[in-house]
């Protein structure tokens, strides 16, 4: 059900892959609420073919860029104020790799160079886009900035690997970029830390079917899905949520603060 909670802003969407993305979601969701989108992936992305299907649904342009490179980023900001015709109003960094995770690397032998591709990619990445489109003054005031993280940056889940260092240094970013551009710009910088999701990238965790069901079973509520990611995301980006910033906010069915259920502890009785 559409609200028009969007109505008139403009947002620039990162990471929608596939339909299981949760940015894909994101960005259909931010269209029936009334916004204007962009969307960005890496280059690679563009020859998957997939991201212009949705292009497609949301009559909106694609503007490739790689997340690591500012000069690209630069590029996406100075883009997306040509074709919005002034400033963005929100934006998603839904980004994250792990070369360590791909190659079946254990965390206590990594690749120090994938390592830092990691860290690059799935944290750095949002410092850069912060850093840039602060220098562009590429966001309205009271804009809002969404990054996608997940409870392994607090608590240990041995297989997440060095995504888990990575999605640490995401929400610390969070919290001092978030500072300095609240301060400078009323713009709003938060982290949504989600269940674990069935996309492409948070299938290809070792094990990963495993601690769905087990988080499925723990949270009173169950898994938070995909789609009501996509929800919580509009809220954010919404004039609702105008003092709400430097946060890293769960959305995962009360898993992280649940300490055992009843489903659990049965596993346990027999």
């Amino acid at each position: 059900m559409a609200n028009n909670l969007l109505k008139g802003k403009k947002g620039i969407i990162s990471g929608a892959l596939d339909t299981n993305s949760i940015a894909w979601k994101v960005a259909k969701r931010a269209c029936e609420e009334g916004a204007e989108i962009v969307l960005t992936n890496a280059p690679v992305a563009m020859r998957l073919g997939a991201i212009n299907e949705l292009a497609k649904e949301c009559n909106c342009e694609i503007i490739p860029a790689d997340a690591t490179n500012v000069e690209d980023i630069e590029k996406l900001f100075k883009r997306s104020m040509e074709i919005f015709g002034g400033k963005a109003d929100f934006v998603l960094h839904s980004i994250g790799m792990s070369p360590n995770v791909r190659k079946n690397k254990h965390y206590t032998d990594l690749d120090y160079d994938f390592y830092h591709k990691t860290l690059d990619v799935s944290a750095m990445s949002l410092h850069k886009f912060l850093s840039v489109a602060m220098k562009l003054d590429a966001i309205n005031e009271w804009g809002s900035v969404v990054g996608l993280s997940y409870i392994a940056s607090q608590r240990v889940f041995p297989d997440y690997n060095d995504m888990a260092d990575a999605k640490s240094l995401l929400e610390s970013v969070t919290r001092s970029f978030g500072y300095h551009y609240g301060k400078a710009k009323k713009v709003r910088v938060n982290t949504i830390s989600q269940s674990p999701t069935k996309t492409t990238a948070g299938s290809g965790v070792k094990g990963f079917d495993s601690f769905y069901a087990y988080s499925d079973m723990m949270s009173p509520l169950g898994n938070a899905s995909a789609e009501t990611c996509a929800d919580y995301c509009i809220t954010l980006f919404s004039d609702l949520t105008k003092m709400v910033t430097m946060q890293n906010l769960f959305h995962d069915g009360g898993f992280s603060f649940t300490g055992i259920s009843m489903e659990v502890m049965e596993k346990f009785n027999g």
